[in-house]
């Protein structure tokens, strides 16, 4: 009997064992091929181009967007992690060394690009008013900023410095100005070591460097105190001739050798703290504003004028009673013990401010919340500065009832009122909702460091 094998059977067997080998090999041939492929930092197949095949050039990162980043040849994901991670730094790169940083540029991917990288290799710290945000570029390429260093040639004494002395030593020119307003503020010189020091223009590093070239004493001698007579006066000598100070007006005083604020401020120390006259010479002389040596050099030459005395009092002995009570109401505050947050209206008139003054100085004192420092009031708008001076160095100054909260928490209403705050209100509340985090806010609204720190005064 012949046995007969089923020719559809042979065919279907012979078809079925050819797609096994064509499937087999093509899975072969996928995984070596992935094998090989290039890998990305997290072990997955990069996106992106071989960069041999990418002609590359100088580029600075920080004017790179998404096409820029895309050309060479990263993958979206990557490219959103690099902006994100720009982003957290601060809004910029500051040194290549923190652009290699970032997880998503592999080792071998950042060897590559290196070399076209517009970036200092390490970051560098900035002093100043520079901002790390800035790129400074000469013809053939990028070129870091450097410290500017202080020269100091010899011994010198900062009283005698002019604004361009100060520049050629190495300070901005607003630096400069800086410290001769300083200089005003305590009365024309800086007295000592100390107060030098007290500039905070003047860094700790700058100081040290100054210290030993300094021609001035350690420490102010103990009497010494704010005193007008080391501002200079319209004239070196002044000629006098018999005067009656009850009725020596503005121009009168001037004459005499005092400037337009210091004659404004006697003037205002007769008429509203003395009623309108001096009794005696006693008064003249407890007038802070006219020094010892000038009152010795002028009392020769005072007449007062009893007729004008008896008309300033009152005619009869109950009035005239009344009115010394109220002459000795305005003139025994102690304003050793007074507090420069809690100072009034009427005080500060006492004091001698005009109303113009006082006025600005409370509406200042409330916007603030209170002052924290005394630099603060001395830097009040349109107010007599000396005088302001001479308050805060005789004043007590409280801070401990001033509001203060952190840029988390802070009230929405509160920074936008408040002076410090209220031109980068909209950004903290903006920003705290994104980045939950002080120090990353801070990176992100990048005000200026004087405004940060005048700003921090308020914070917790």
């Amino acid at each position: 009997m012949r046995f007969k094998f089923p020719l559809a059977a042979a065919k279907n067997y012979f078809l079925g064992l050819a797609t096994s080998g064509a499937v087999l090999f093509a899975g072969l041939f996928y995984f070596n091929a992935k094998k090989n492929a290039p890998q990305s930092p997290n072990g997955n197949s990069v996106e992106y181009l071989l960069s041999e095949k990418i002609p590359l050039q100088n580029f600075d990162p920080n004017a790179l967007d998404e096409n820029g980043w895309k050309n060479l040849g990263f993958s979206e994901r990557q490219i959103a992690t690099i902006l994100k991670y720009k982003g957290i730094v601060g809004g910029s790169f500051s040194s290549k060394e923190q652009l290699q940083k970032c997880y998503s540029i592999s080792a071998e991917k950042y060897g590559e690009l290196q070399p076209y990288i517009l970036l200092p290799e390490n970051s560098v710290r900035y002093s100043g008013n520079y901002s790390p945000n800035r790129s400074f570029r000469n013809n053939s390429g990028f070129t870091p900023y450097h410290k500017k260093e202080l020269r100091i040639h010899g011994k010198f004494n900062p009283d005698q410095f002019t604004a361009a002395d100060f520049v050629q030593m190495g300070f901005s020119e607003n630096q400069a100005n800086s410290i001769l307003k300083y200089k005003n503020y305590l009365g024309g010189s800086f007295q000592s070591k100390e107060k030098f020091k007290a500039c905070f223009i003047i860094s700790d590093d700058n100081y040290r460097k100054m210290e030993p070239y300094l021609l001035l004493p350690a420490t102010a001698p103990e009497n010494s105190s704010f005193s007008y007579k080391n501002i200079p006066s319209e004239k070196a000598r002044t000629a006098y001739t018999s005067f009656d100070p009850n009725s020596t007006d503005l121009e009168g005083w001037r004459k005499l050798g005092f400037s337009e604020k210091q004659a404004q401020v006697i003037i205002n120390y007769r008429d509203r703290n003395l009623r309108g006259s001096f009794k005696s010479l006693e008064d003249i002389q407890r007038c802070f504003v006219i020094s010892p040596e000038k009152f010795q050099e002028l009392k020769p030459f005072i007449i007062l004028n009893t007729a004008t005395n008896q008309n300033s009092v009152a005619p009869n002995n109950t009035e005239r009673a009344e009115s010394n009570k109220n002459q000795e109401q305005n003139t025994v505050t102690n304003f050793a013990a007074v507090d420069l947050n809690q100072i009034t209206y009427k005080q500060l008139m006492e004091y001698g401010f005009d109303s113009k003054s006082a006025a600005m100085m409370l509406s200042f004192r409330k916007k603030l919340g209170g002052f924290v420092n005394r630099q603060q009031i001395i830097d009040t708008y349109d107010i007599d500065k000396a005088l302001a001076q001479k308050l805060v160095a005789e004043a007590q100054l409280d801070i401990s009832g001033v509001q203060k909260y952190n840029l988390l928490d802070a009230p929405e209403e509160w920074l936008k009122s408040h002076p410090y705050f209220k031109y980068s209100a909209d950004k903290i509340i903006f920003y705290r909702i994104t980045y939950p985090n002080e120090k990353k806010i801070w990176n992100m609204i990048k005000v200026k460091p004087e405004y940060e720190a005048r700003m921090k005064l308020y914070l917790n």
